[in-house]
């Protein structure tokens, strides 16, 4: 059971960096952040269309590792249509589960990144995306970095 529940994971995973979702610079963006993990190599630049607090629209341009542009491909499909607020709740849980592997709340597929926590070095790559997207809704002009993230 656990092996296929890997190996489900692990689809996602590559189809989401295969054919990343959302994957497009949107010029008419409200606001947009760009991400870096100098540990991967991984670079984001994160765009946001907000109709009040609403995430309208949502894509992001980049290149990295599969579980980086995975995360911010699903990252983008779970975004849109939700409040600022959401997503920041949402990133606390995602945050939660790629360092600890424990799944607290409604993630969704977003649960695929639960084994992360077992290779240190790639919890930054999950988690680039979603210091970008706070970065975006706060409206922060400076890159995001995952050098700060503890682990």
């Amino acid at each position: 059971m656990f092996d296929d529940l890997n190996d489900l994971y692990q689809q996602v995973i590559l189809d989401h960096c295969k054919k990343p979702r959302n994957f497009h610079e949107m010029p008419e963006a409200s606001f947009s952040a760009q991400g870096h993990n100098p540990l991967c190599g991984d670079q984001l630049k994160l765009f946001l269309a907000l109709d009040g607090d609403t995430i309208k629209d949502i894509s992001f341009i980049g290149s990295g590792c599969c579980i980086s542009k995975a995360s911010a491909s699903l990252l983008t499909e779970f975004a849109k249509g939700k409040t600022k607020s959401d997503v920041e709740k949402m990133f606390s849980e995602v945050r939660e589960m790629v360092t600890t592997g424990k799944i607290a709340g409604d993630v969704g597929k977003l649960a695929v990144f639960a084994g992360v926590y077992k290779y240190p070095a790639r919890v930054k790559c999950a988690i680039l995306a979603w210091h970008a997207v706070i970065g975006a809704i706060k409206g922060d002009a400076k890159p995001v970095t995952t050098e700060s993230e503890q682990i």
